[in-house]
């Protein structure tokens, strides 16, 4: 079984790849009652020598997701794609959440992400309009302390 899986696995480059092409990554927090919280997040990478490197996302300071986290920072985020199953293909990144209440860090996030969905640059007018959002978000830091992956168009 484990020959299986390593042969499955993606190489450290190819999950750095596949994480940075990809859009929606989907955060799992543990709710309130215990089970797991799954969202849809947009994300960019925050490169790291090690891995496939740090997730950032936004979101609303007051959201159900920044209450689950607060209380234990343990998440997960997965990554999936392929509608066969020989085409199926995968990354989830076990770690903690770090909660950044900083305006600059969350603006600076949701510029990089109006970039990666809209293509919309980096300008004054982009980070204007943004300035009012970024003071009722979070960043969300996202590090990997575990890998797996899959891709089954391996076999």
């Amino acid at each position: 079984m484990a020959n299986s899986r390593a042969r499955l696995a993606l190489s450290e480059d190819e999950a750095r790849t596949y994480l940075r092409g990809s859009s929606t990554l989907i955060l799992c927090s543990i709710g309130p009652d215990g089970l797991p919280d799954p969202v849809p997040m947009w994300f960019v990478v925050h490169e790291t020598p090690e891995g496939p490197g740090e997730v950032l996302m936004t979101t609303y300071g007051k959201s159900q997701k920044v209450v689950n986290l607060r209380r234990d920072p343990r998440a997960v985020g997965l990554i999936e794609d392929g509608t066969a199953y020989a085409e199926l293909r995968g990354l989830q990144l076990t770690g903690r959440i770090e909660i950044v209440d900083d305006d600059s860090d969350v603006l600076e996030t949701l510029v990089r992400v109006a970039d990666k969905y809209s293509g919309t640059p980096d300008s004054p007018a982009l980070r204007e309009g943004l300035a009012t959002q970024a003071a009722k978000r979070v960043l969300l830091r996202l590090r990997p302390e575990q890998v797996v992956s899959w891709d089954h168009r391996k076999m």
